[in-house]
């Protein structure tokens, strides 16, 4: 769900964001994206970015390509790309010829301090222990959010949901952690599946693609450019290791357009 806040004033509490979110008695969406003024010079807009349970977060690349999209379908800007400013700083997003957004994601970020996890790191492989369950290694990185990365055989719908759910509030990840469950079909082509934060598994997240395309190059799995698969979609992502930028291209599609009495929320 995507909120114009440069002509009207907008005012969202915890509370009616979740009652917003509930997709039977609200709107529905895994996250709430709000365009807003920026203050800053040679950057367009502010994008704020809220997850289904109410709190704010600092990235999110699916969101970004929805963002860009609808700057474009309401008139609210001609510049292309667009320069927007989030809470871990300056992205870019660019319009194709197809239609297609392409995403300057920024360059992942590997220590432990900034992404921020705690414990023994090797390569930025972690190993935990949950409960019962046998030791699991994840490889952590940021992309402008915590991720850890899983690299699996298949998928189990009950690992994803016991693992997402524990992992994210492991007290290893202060500010909680995005799972992503990828499995390698070859080098250039991945099948993934994300428990997000504040939301569960959804249908797609870009810098969850981003991040597991990273943890795969990292580890020698990938190619520099790789086809990401979700449920929700396929998205191209692209890193050249180091200390480069990744970029992501996907698609973005308005689903539908209205007015809402947030007063009826509250």
């Amino acid at each position: 769900m995507v909120v114009d806040a440069t002509t009207q004033p907008v005012d969202f509490s915890t509370l009616n964001l979740k009652k917003l979110a509930d997709r039977r008695f609200g709107i529905g969406f895994d996250q709430l994206l709000i365009v807003e003024k920026s203050e800053k010079p040679d950057v367009d807009f502010r994008y704020r970015i809220f997850n289904a349970d109410g709190g704010e977060v600092e990235q999110c690349g699916n969101g970004a390509r929805c963002f860009a999209h609808f700057v474009r379908e309401q008139n609210l800007s001609e510049q292309n790309p667009l320069n927007v400013e989030t809470m871990s700083g300056i992205i870019s997003l660019d319009i194709t010829a197809s239609g297609q957004v392409r995403v300057d994601m920024g360059a992942p970020v590997f220590e432990a301090a900034r992404i921020p996890v705690s414990g023994d790191l090797q390569n930025n492989m972690l190993a935990i222990k949950l409960n019962n369950a046998s030791e699991l290694n994840a490889f952590v990185v940021s992309m402008g959010n915590p991720h850890a990365v899983l690299t699996v055989e298949a998928f189990s719908d009950e690992d994803i949901l016991f693992i997402g759910k524990a992992l994210q509030q492991h007290e290893a990840f202060p500010n909680r952690v995005n799972i992503g469950f990828m499995q390698v079909v070859n080098k250039n082509e991945i099948k993934l599946r994300v428990f997000e934060r504040g939301v569960g598994e959804t249908l797609a997240c870009g810098t969850g693609a981003c991040a597991a395309v990273v943890a795969g190059i990292q580890q020698g799995l990938l190619n520099n450019k790789v086809k990401a698969h979700l449920l929700g979609g396929e998205l191209d992502i692209e890193w050249q290791g180091e200390n480069s930028h990744v970029f992501m291209q996907g698609d973005a599609t308005l689903v539908y357009s209205g007015e809402i009495n947030l007063n009826a929320f509250k």
